[in-house]
């Protein structure tokens, strides 16, 4: 145990243990809660390529997933593997946020400290219906394309939080409402609530994003919506082709010139 914030959320990305992760992070939040861990680092951060994970799920290109599905009990749960995983992700990149990016307001620490715990608690919840039906975290391959963007955003918090937050977990947004639909019409209502917790969740994420990425804006003196902007068209970033869920995008921080900017990309 240490006694140093980022320290603490170093120890919680390198560790290769789940179960271990999972408990460093729900000790290192409630000692951040009781004032017991400081903000005194004069090291620098270093580049992380390769966080901490178990040896399996077998990490694939996209091409090579194994097809999910919601009318089925195998197709529901390779879906549910899938997303397992991408919550496992969400939890590395929550204390990567926390680790990499120094000398900003200590409310920026307790939210994606906040985002960490929350992310833990929706990888145990599908790791135990996984459990439950016969599977486990590892049994299918998976990809590494959020940690890839991590690697690309290292070097500058706004964007960061532009790009993991605003993009890649805002899709979630878009796509998971007609998820939990489907999967309800076809009586997988234990699925669906699952999803229906981590959905209203993903909404408080994203707006912490939003938050932090207008905070960094206002202090350098930048447009936000312009340099929302610039960032998409420099990084190009893979929009899904599917409908903006514009409620809930302004509910996790979007303006309306955002969505009709995102719109057009799309």
């Amino acid at each position: 145990m240490t006694s140093n914030l980022y320290e603490a959320a170093y120890q919680c990305i390198m560790c290769c243990d789940v179960n271990n992760k999972l408990e460093l992070t729900s000790k290192y939040e409630k000692l951040w809660k009781s004032d017991d861990l400081g903000l005194h680092d004069n090291s620098a951060a270093v580049k992380i390529i390769n966080p901490g994970r178990p040896v399996k799920p077998e990490l694939v290109t996209p091409d090579k997933l194994p097809r999910r599905g919601m009318g089925t009990p195998q197709g529901r749960i390779i879906l549910m593997h899938a997303i397992a995983h991408i919550e496992f992700n969400a939890l590395n990149l929550a204390w990567d946020a926390v680790y990499r990016f120094r000398d900003l307001p200590r409310e920026y620490y307790s939210d994606w400290i906040r985002v960490a715990r929350e992310e833990a608690r929706h990888f145990s919840m599908i790791r135990a219906w996984l459990e439950q039906h016969g599977s486990f975290y590892g049994e299918y391959a998976a990809h590494d394309g959020l940690w890839h963007m991590a690697i690309q955003t290292m070097d500058d918090s706004l964007i960061r939080m532009a790009l993991i937050p605003r993009v890649f977990e805002a899709r979630g947004l878009d796509v998971t409402p007609d998820m939990i639909k489907g999967l309800a019409n076809h009586g997988a209502y234990e699925v669906a609530e699952i999803l229906q917790q981590i959905y209203e969740d993903e909404i408080g994420h994203v707006h912490i994003g939003s938050s932090w990425f207008e905070f960094l804006c206002e202090q350098r003196k930048i447009k936000s919506d312009v340099t929302f902007q610039e960032i998409l068209r420099e990084y190009q970033p893979v929009f899904i082709k599917n409908k903006l869920n514009k409620p809930a995008r302004r509910q996790a921080g979007f303006s309306d010139s955002e969505l009709t900017m995102i719109e057009n990309i799309t």
